[in-house]
């Protein structure tokens, strides 16, 4: 886009109260210095948006600006033309009106791209301004599976493997679109894909930051297809659709390694698939990385620096216990101890460590794993989570006999890992002899970075929700808002909330007394303990996250 000059673009900000007179003298000051445009040097200065300079660029060469954040994009429309040209000319298709197709574009004295896309789709075109960040996340959001593969009905009905091992070309449709389809998940930074069957179409979804979004429609009679590819990659068997199953591949995606763990399902409209698509970068991640406070970490590493005793970690199934686990592990894993891990399954893979996997059907449960464990001298093993009185017994009793036990159990809060223990019918004293430390978690998302706002909370809500301000803490939180960086959910990332329960003396002579939750509950406040929601709100006040957030893991 042409840019006015600067007296111009200036008078015209003022006009409209985004700048002051006394900002505008610091640019063109800066601007006799460095000779750049006056736009760019506002927008280095943080003193205008991209967004606000692009409007106004806009309005003076006459054009509507777009800001594609709010914008409901027709993803019809973006289908009309290659994904490589949309990069090229940085522009994309985002609706229709009237018998035009709207271009938004970063620059629209391009005549030539316009001209390109009118070819290209046979309509006329109205171009609209939009930035070119926005655009560009556009493209990657919405173009990338329209425009880069073609697939119908009709190109994958002669691709259903027959037999199993019947392999199928490298470019076949149906294995471009698999491929495209694990790419997508592992640009958007899903954990899951969730392929389901419905009655007359396919839905794809993708767990993003541990919540469910849905992504495309495809259509019904393409399923039976992808099914299969997906059972060939992962070694399971294609015939077989009355059962589930589980199967595990691995892939190179951009250059990165990925592991990805697959489960089938049988449904009543056919056989519905979820991807787990194992980060190996999470298992390498600090416990520093992971959301501690400084406090519990103190707390929790003086647990884990001992020689033996027993460390629980509790929380809801996808709570981010197992990558408590595996960061815990790296930081004790050395050439001069013998780690033993049983999983169920076997997530990432450690160097060093040894890892065994549970197989039911074979008899290996977690507690004829562990008793073999036991006979293999280990320093230090991990229990994929106690989940019977008898791997919980024989747990309990390792930490006796001088070994570091990690494990998970499913609780509400540490102290309720106590109880649960003693209705396994692990004797008290026992308990109170062997456990050290109890870690309860959850995951909250991360507010954008981008475009989180700030704002003053009505104090009656607050208060019902129980945050307090100490005096001295500004009253200033914030909340997600959306755009193009986070695909307009306000969140990107997660972070980890920990409630730490240290086992003293006090809270040991509790357990040996069988005293109920509540009591063990207030004694560790009492010596200390944060919970989590108190947890919680002490990164809503350092901006990681939001209350609403916090609400939603926390009840």
């Amino acid at each position: 886009m042409q840019k006015p000059k600067g007296e111009r673009l200036g008078q015209l900000l003022l006009k409209h109260k985004i700048i002051t007179e006394e900002q505008l003298l610091q640019a063109l000051e800066r601007q006799k210095e460095t000779g750049e445009p006056l736009g760019r040097i506002l927008v280095d200065m943080k003193l205008v948006s991209e967004g606000a300079l692009t409007s106004i660029l806009a309005r003076q060469i006459g054009m509507r600006y777009v800001d594609l954040s709010n914008y409901e994009v027709d993803v019809s429309a973006c289908s009309l033309i290659d994904a490589d040209l949309a990069r090229k000319y940085v522009l994309i298709p985002i609706g229709f009106e009237k018998d035009k197709l709207l271009v938004a574009t970063a620059d629209p004295t391009n005549v030539v791209a316009l001209d390109d896309v009118r070819i290209m789709t046979g309509m006329e075109v109205e171009p609209v301004v939009a930035t070119k960040d926005d655009i560009l996340s556009a493209i990657n959001r919405y173009c990338r599976s329209a425009t880069e593969l073609e697939i119908t009905p009709d190109t994958v009905e002669a691709e259903i493997p027959q037999t199993e091992g019947e392999a199928e070309p490298d470019d076949a449709p149906i294995v471009k679109y698999v491929n495209l389809l694990i790419s997508e998940a592992v640009a958007d930074r899903a954990s899951d894909v969730h392929i389901e069957p419905m009655e007359n179409d396919v839905r794809i979804r993708f767990r993003i930051d541990g919540v469910l979004h849905e992504v495309r429609r495809n259509p019904k009679q393409i399923h039976p297809a992808v099914v299969a590819r997906i059972k060939v990659m992962a070694d399971m068997n294609i015939a077989e659709k009355r059962l589930p199953q589980d199967g595990r591949t691995s892939l190179e995606i951009r250059g990165k390694p990925v592991d990805i763990r697959v489960a089938s399902l049988p449904t009543i409209h056919g056989e519905k698939v979820v991807m787990r698509i194992l980060d190996k970068s999470m298992s390498l991640m600090s416990l520093e990385e992971l959301g501690f406070s400084e406090e519990g970490l103190a707390k929790y590493s003086k647990s884990f620096n001992k020689p033996y005793g027993t460390i629980l970690v509790t929380g809801p199934t996808g709570s981010g216990k197992t990558t408590t686990l595996y960061a815990t592990l790296n930081v004790l894993n050395t050439i001069k101890k013998n780690i033993i891990t049983v999983e169920d399954p076997v997530e990432y893979r450690l160097p060093l460590i040894n890892q065994v996997q549970v197989h039911y059907k074979a008899g290996l449960t977690f507690a004829a794993a562990l008793r073999s464990i036991l006979r293999c001298d280990p320093d230090i093993v991990m229990i994929g989570e106690i989940r019977d009185p008898e791997s919980a017994q024989i747990a309990i009793e390792s930490a006796l006999t001088g070994h570091l036990v990690l494990s998970t159990l499913h609780t509400n809060d540490a102290p309720s890992a106590l109880t649960r223990l003693l209705e396994m019918g692990i004797e008290p004293f026992l308990i109170a002899s062997a456990v050290d430390c109890v870690t309860s978690q959850r995951l909250a998302r991360r507010l954008c970075e981008r475009c989180k706002e700030p704002y003053e909370p009505d104090p009656e809500f607050l208060e019902k929700v129980g945050l307090k301000f100490e005096e001295g803490e500004e009253g200033i939180i914030y909340r997600a808002r959306g755009c193009p960086a986070c695909n307009n959910t306000g969140y990107r990332g997660r972070v980890g909330i920990y409630e730490v329960l240290e086992v003293t003396e006090n809270i040991e002579y509790l357990v040996a007394k069988n005293a109920p939750h509540v009591e063990i509950a207030e004694m560790a406040r009492k010596e200390g303990m944060k919970t989590l929601r108190e947890e919680g709100f002490e990164k809503v006040k350092q901006g990681i996250t939001s209350v609403e957030e916090v609400l939603r893991v926390i009840m």
